[in-house]
């Protein structure tokens, strides 16, 4: 809270500076507003000095999500111990790397071996001794013409691996999910969970932010606002139609024709499969999902020390009836989510698509993953 109050009143007093000094030299107003930039960084380093941090690992950081995540984390103020997984040596790199920024926080890789699954184990446990909030990018990433939901047959093995180990290792830690399906990983992770004994569905994160980040960019440019002014709750899931930006209640308030709400809620269902088909067979979205990871981890943290932080987060949830798991505005605290949301008043459209739509598709997503994990255990 310290240093965005800080930021604040330097984007406010640099401004003012400007507009008072209207009648001086343009040497004069820039070395003000120098003068209150080094005000400013001071007094951010000093309000760092007291931020609570935390013990972070990243599982699957070798991967095109993880290492631009790892990077971002480990200039997290709220970062001390950043532990790196993969079952790629290349892990150990990475963290290397990473050491060598001029960051406080203390980076250390564990990796794997794709042959050996006791040395994964081992290093998985290692990995995860002590830490309080795991982030998952791991898993394949998409290709051209793959849904959400061809992924599931490896990436649902890969988290449910991962998820036994936090459950052994530190059952307490807040879990963030970022490997797709978000809709069926999700619960996949709850039912592991449950099976140890251990599931707090308090502390479980489907992280669906990079939708609220996208719809806020796609309107700031279609409004001609910047992105921060703007916030667009998106409901629902992480996948395609499952997406529901709710631009009804968009803040600023919007003024589209319906042609225009269609067009953009279309764009920012699609948006995944736009980068995909863009990077050619190269990759998916995964540096604005880094970008989106990373603030959603922060938020975690932010709550963990006593912030009351609104995110949108596919969490268990009982908002829609017959629907387990739901994304929705949560309020996060100390525990995690402190408070789930509600839905809000919603469009005709808006109703339309979640009726017809979302609700449908997060049904038979969610119950894939339940399925998934009752077969396992046959």
């Amino acid at each position: 809270a310290q240093l965005n109050s800080f930021v604040s009143f330097k984007h406010i007093l640099t401004k003012v500076l400007s507009m008072s000094l209207t009648n001086c030299d343009r040497a004069t107003v820039e070395n003000l507003v120098t003068r209150v930039e080094g005000f400013i960084a001071k007094n951010i380093r000093m309000a760092s000095a007291f931020t609570n941090k935390y013990r972070v690992a990243v599982l699957g950081a070798a991967g095109g999500i993880g290492q631009p995540l790892s990077l971002l984390l480990n200039a997290s103020p709220y970062v001390s111990h950043l532990n790196l997984y993969d079952v790629v040596p290349v892990v150990n790199g990475v963290a290397v790397d990473l050491s060598h920024i001029e960051k406080g926080t203390v980076v250390q890789g564990f990796a794997g071996d794709l042959k050996d699954k006791a040395v994964s184990k081992k290093s998985l446990h290692a990995a995860l001794e002590g830490v309080e909030v795991a982030v998952i990018p791991a898993g394949v990433p998409r290709k051209p013409g793959m849904t959400r939901d061809d992924l599931f047959a490896i990436n649902a093995g890969i988290v449910s691996e991962l998820i036994e180990a936090i459950a052994e290792v530190c059952p307490k830690c807040m879990i963030c999910i970022i490997s797709n399906p978000v809709n069926s990983t999700v619960p996949i992770a709850a039912e592991v969970l449950k099976s140890k004994g251990v599931y707090d569905p308090k502390r479980l994160f489907g992280v669906s932010t990079l939708d609220i980040v996208r719809s806020n960019k796609f309107i700031a440019s279609r409004i001609g606002a910047d992105p921060n002014d703007v916030n667009i709750p998106v409901i629902g899931g992480h996948s395609g139609v499952t997406i529901l930006p709710l631009l009804s209640s968009a803040t600023p308030k919007l003024s589209l024709s319906d042609s225009e709400v269609q067009q953009l809620t279309k764009r920012i269902q699609s948006a995944g499969t736009e980068v995909v088909e863009a990077k050619a067979g190269g990759g998916s979205a995964t540096l604005s999902m880094a970008f989106a990871g990373a603030r959603f981890a922060n938020s975690v943290m932010r709550g963990m020390s006593g912030e009351k932080v609104v995110e949108c987060s596919y969490v268990d949830s009982d908002l829609v009836p017959g629907v387990d798991f739901f994304a929705s505005p949560i309020t996060l605290g100390l525990n995690g989510v402190e408070r789930v949301g509600t839905i809000g008043k919603l469009s005709a459209y808006e109703k339309e698509l979640l009726e017809k739509e979302v609700i449908p598709n997060l049904k038979s997503a969610i119950a894939k993953g339940k399925e998934f994990v009752s077969r396992a255990k046959m």
